[in-house]
């Protein structure tokens, strides 16, 4: 069989990432590059590189990477899908809700298969953690808290931090939870004068009970990329940046006497860190995206997944705009 023929359009801070890896991926072949900015990066070797979608399509591609900026996502995705080329949406899918609808409804009625790159679903501590969830390791699920610090990134312009980072958080826990956000509230300031929020505490309630909370700023001079799932036998805590998973067990031992159990509450147990597989994200999430195309493996992560994310950042937003909670 032929190798697919990709094509990747915005080879800035993403995108030279998603072009290094296309070119060594098995199964693929990278045919075409863009961006109006040109190869800032040297990336493309022997290939020429295009200003517009339109040249990128020209090449005939089988699959594509957008990771242009967000508020451009719609008028690149809109053209892709015309086109028929399975595509991959660097996060999130795109500028707003309604976007992402309407990239949803384009794919779906052009038959194509669509997904977006929330990329630390694949880091390995946050799918390594997803596994033991769902082997119930962790008995009933109580509770998801994320903590996302770190310095201001000079690459973003066209978003705040809710639609930048924090839809990191709220994908991941919604794929840790296995439930959408039923209700949010948040808190956001502009602590850096900018047009867009720098700092949010979101707190809310999955649809299944699952409380969450998140603390996500840039402009902290600490990386911080935790994130710990409370539940009945303890807490799984997991850093993306040290790629780390851990269990802190309940030691609390069990008791059929109902009066004192009340009282009595959970106590410290045994520690253990995993030993866990690691292998870069990014490219983890490229080749679920091939084996998407191919139909050999579905863990691409799809464009309804991306846009229930929105919504809860959208809400979010919603809700530190009004001082009201809101219910999705």
């Amino acid at each position: 069989m032929a190798d697919l023929r990709a094509g990747v359009i915005g080879i800035g801070s993403m995108g030279r990432h998603h072009a290094r890896i296309l070119r060594e991926m098995e199964g693929v072949e990278l045919v075409a590059l863009a961006d109006p900015g040109g190869d800032r990066f040297n990336v493309a070797r022997e290939l020429p590189v295009g200003r517009s979608v339109a040249d990128l399509i020209a090449a005939g591609l089988d699959l594509a990477v957008v990771a242009v900026p967000t508020t451009l996502h719609e008028e690149v995705g809109l053209a892709l899908a015309e086109a028929k080329v399975a595509t991959m949406f660097e996060k999130p899918v795109a500028a707003s809700a309604a976007a992402a609808l309407r990239l949803c409804e384009a794919f779906d009625q052009a038959g194509v298969l669509a997904c977006v790159g929330h990329v630390e679903r694949f880091n390995p501590a946050i799918s390594e953690m997803r596994a033991r969830l769902r082997r119930g390791e962790l008995g009933d699920v109580y509770q998801v808290a994320t903590r996302r610090q770190g310095p201001f990134p000079a690459r973003i312009a066209d978003v705040g931090v809710v639609r930048d980072l924090a839809t990191h958080d709220i994908n991941s826990s919604q794929w840790l939870a296995d439930s959408d956000y039923a209700m949010v509230s948040a808190q956001v300031s502009h602590r850096a004068l900018r047009e867009h929020e720098d700092m949010v505490l979101i707190t809310g309630r999955m649809a299944n009970g699952v409380l969450v909370n998140h603390i996500v700023n840039w402009l902290s001079p600490m990386k911080e990329r935790v994130t710990i799932v409370t539940g009945e036998r303890g807490a799984l805590v997991a850093d993306t940046a040290a790629v780390t998973l851990t269990f802190w067990a309940n030691g609390s031992v069990p008791t059929e006497w109902e009066q004192l159990r009340q009282f009595r509450g959970v106590s410290e147990g045994d520690t253990t860190r995993y030993a866990i597989q690691t292998r870069e994200p990014l490219k983890a999430e490229d080749e679920a995206f091939r084996d998407a195309v191919l139909g050999v493996r579905a863990e691409a992560i799809s464009l309804a997944d991306g846009y229930k994310t929105l919504l809860a950042a959208e809400a979010a937003l919603e809700a530190a705009a009004s001082g009201q909670t809101v219910h999705l």
